[in-house]
């Protein structure tokens, strides 16, 4: 196999076959790239990861507090929970994922944020539908203690509110299911969530049906492969 591509791991799960690649771009610099794809589809790399970070770094200045406890929904390479845990206020993190492959990966520290993800004492592994614990607010997302409340829920999963990851997840996206997640905030809690798109005005005007603020902020990044800037989207609620 070719030292410029390494397929780590690929194994079958609900979704689909998911596989995590490392790949190295000589034109890009002598650095390591790790991809995860589903099927066909690429969810992600560590070439992008600005918008990711972002949704912490942006979520959280938005929480009044300390001592925090925070969710992050989706694992995926590990970055939106990194710089969650760069918050000094965080005292404890749980990051729901659905994939027991992705835990695994970070588990077994086969990919470059497992390691530092494993050695915080404040991060937990979930394992389970980010969008049934969600909706589900005698139960949420503490598995060891139900009916738990937060100060935080970050969210990255879907590709946008309008592109899902699983058709199924379209329910989510209403008054009533979003609503049952408020539940699970604190007073004056904060939802945030990541987006491939620009800002969308419908979904804007879903999320104030449920959150006294809402606040959208378009985040920039390099992208050499379309020679320029990129963009996403993080939007920041206040119940």
């Amino acid at each position: 196999m070719s030292r410029l591509f390494e397929e780590i791991d690929s194994q079958a799960t609900p979704l689909g076959q998911v596989s995590l690649r490392r790949r190295t771009i000589p034109a890009l610099g002598n650095r390591d790239i790790y991809e995860v794809k589903l099927g066909d589809e690429f969810l992600m790399s560590s070439m992008f990861v600005a918008a990711e970070e972002a949704l912490s770094t942006l979520g959280l200045a938005a929480v009044q507090g300390e001592s925090l406890s925070v969710v992050v929904g989706g694992l995926g390479l590990g970055y939106t929970a990194v710089a969650a845990l760069n918050d000094e206020r965080i005292a404890e993190l749980l990051v729901v994922d659905a994939l027991e492959t992705v835990i695994g990966w970070h588990r077994d520290e086969l990919v470059p944020l497992g390691k530092t993800l494993n050695a915080d004492s404040r991060n937990r592994y979930v394992l389970g539908s980010f969008f049934d614990l969600a909706t589900d607010p005698q139960t949420g997302f503490d598995p060891e203690q139900a009916g738990k409340t937060f100060d935080a829920i970050l969210l990255d999963i879907d590709h946008s509110p309008s592109e899902y990851l699983n058709p199924a997840n379209a329910s989510f996206y209403t008054t009533e299911n979003l609503s049952l997640m408020a539940q699970q905030l604190r007073p004056q809690g904060v939802f945030a969530m990541w987006s491939q798109n620009l800002p969308d005005a419908e979904f804007e005007a879903l999320l104030k049906t449920v959150f006294t603020r809402v606040e959208s902020h378009v985040v920039t990044f390099d992208n050499p492969f379309q020679g320029g800037e990129a963009t996403n989207s993080v939007y920041v609620c206040v119940k």
